[in-house]
């Protein structure tokens, strides 16, 4: 009886070991590829057409992990990053596109084998991550949709270690960038992702102004008048 416990612990261990060096892998790999492919918040579709073997790569090494949100911040840029390189494998797959609303069902039809999963981007979005940690509004911040309005995609992998300072970073570039919260004396234009997820920032009775003051440096006058701007859905080409 004690051997069979005996190797049923390391064969959990071994299992556990090699999760994680998997995992590891994926973060890596996910890093280089942004970092190839990624320059100012745009990403080069074309070369990647050219070229797809490392989004191939790093996507296929996604489809085998599998993340637990007991792990929370390894969990959740598993699924961030995933969200991000399917948009991109997404576009690759039908371009050339101007939008990615070019392509019917690309994010609420289309499934992708991700997590040992087949999951939609909305899947991953709302069912995978918002869902699961329904306090986190950061997110919409890091998710890029491959559309102009988004906030800009990153050149690097979403970490575990660097993940909270990699969330408070965006928030406040977002938050801050005159393109996105645009004032205009009393006036203030704000995306439509702030209409769309309203709830998600107005948690704990916090007003719209009240949520973006908390990252601003230049505070927003609290009796601002907010208008939503029409989200642009251009793509975010290089």
């Amino acid at each position: 009886m004690f051997k069979n416990h005996k190797a049923l612990f390391f064969c959990l261990l071994f299992v556990c070991s090699g999760n994680a060096q998997e995992t590891i892998g994926f973060f890596s790999a996910t890093d280089t590829f942004l970092k190839t492919y990624v320059d100012g918040g745009k990403v080069d579709y074309r070369a990647i057409v050219k070229d797809p073997s490392s989004m191939n790569k790093v996507l296929g090494m996604a489809e085998k992990i599998t993340v637990s949100k007991e792990n929370p911040k390894e969990y959740q840029a598993f699924w961030i990053n995933g969200y991000n390189l399917l948009v991109i494998k997404s576009v690759v797959d039908n371009y050339p596109i101007e939008s990615p609303l070019d392509k019917a069902g690309f994010f609420d039809k289309k499934k992708h084998k991700i997590g040992g999963r087949e999951l939609t981007l909305n899947d991953i979005e709302h069912e995978m991550l918002r869902a699961v940690f329904p306090e986190e509004p950061r997110f919409h911040f890091v998710l890029v949709c491959a559309g102009l309005g988004c906030p800009p995609i990153i050149n690097r992998a979403y970490a575990p270690a660097s993940l909270e300072v990699q969330l408070e970073e965006q928030t406040k570039l977002a938050l801050n960038d005159p393109l996105f919260i645009q004032v205009k004396k009393n006036k203030v234009g704000i995306s439509q992702i702030f209409e769309w997820y309203k709830n998600d920032f107005t948690q704990d009775g916090k007003g719209l102004v009240e949520y973006i003051n908390q990252y601003r440096f230049k505070k927003l006058p609290e009796k601002a008048k907010v208008s939503f701007y029409e989200y642009n859905w251009a793509l975010n080409e290089k």
